[in-house]
């Protein structure tokens, strides 16, 4: 009797424990892939030399720097970052569904959210557009050379995450993949997408 009841106390610890190192292993996991922070990472340092640089050349000449920027719209400015916004949220969601295993409802989210990046992409040729036809081009001045780099680039980026969220589909519709890191390493990229966009907005558009 001591003997069974010895073991089942041993039983019932060794559940708790392994309970316990699941929530502890969910607790402490990294959402998406290895390769994808790396790359993530990257693209921000990169960037981060970028926006360095802007501050320098703007230091050097801030006059320049702040008439050129009156000639830039706050509003397509604020219109995009919306755009981005929402759409990271709509991916955010997306995952979340994804993990609760309503797939359905997060191909649905992942649609909006790269419909939102391709608004983002229409409102930012409207831009250029815009710019090009007003004489402003990337060899007008120093100010706008960085705002058609960084806003380029930036753009590139925008269309390589639409391309990844294109995957992300692809994972959600095909019940034999559902890959849960797949899902999660597409929103990884995708908010650093974001995350990237309300910088460039703050030193283009908003900061004086």
């Amino acid at each position: 009797m001591a003997n069974a009841e010895q073991t089942e106390a041993e039983f019932g610890a060794a559940a708790a424990s392994s309970v316990s190192g699941a929530e502890r292993q969910r607790i402490v996991h990294t959402p998406g892939d290895g390769h994808m922070w790396v790359m993530v990472l990257g693209d921000l340092i990169i960037f981060g030399a970028y926006f360095v640089i802007f501050m320098v050349y703007r230091a050097m000449n801030p006059q320049e720097f702040l008439t050129s920027q009156e000639h830039l719209n706050i509003n397509i400015g604020v219109l995009n970052t919306l755009a981005l916004l929402a759409s990271s949220w709509f991916v955010a969601r997306s995952v979340q569904a994804a993990r609760a295993g309503d797939h359905a409802r997060a191909l649905r989210l992942t649609y909006l959210g790269g419909l939102c990046g391709v608004v983002f992409i229409l409102i930012k040729a409207y831009e250029w557009s815009t710019k090009i036809a007003a004489g402003y081009t990337i060899s007008s001045n120093e100010f706008f050379m960085f705002y058609y780099m960084l806003t380029g680039v930036h753009l590139f980026h925008v269309s390589l995450g639409l391309l990844i969220l294109g995957i992300t589909v692809r994972e959600l519709r095909n019940p034999r993949r559902r890959r849960m890191f797949m899902v999660e390493a597409g929103a990884t990229y995708w908010h650093m997408v974001d995350l990237l966009w309300i910088v460039i907005f703050a030193l283009l558009y908003v900061m004086r």
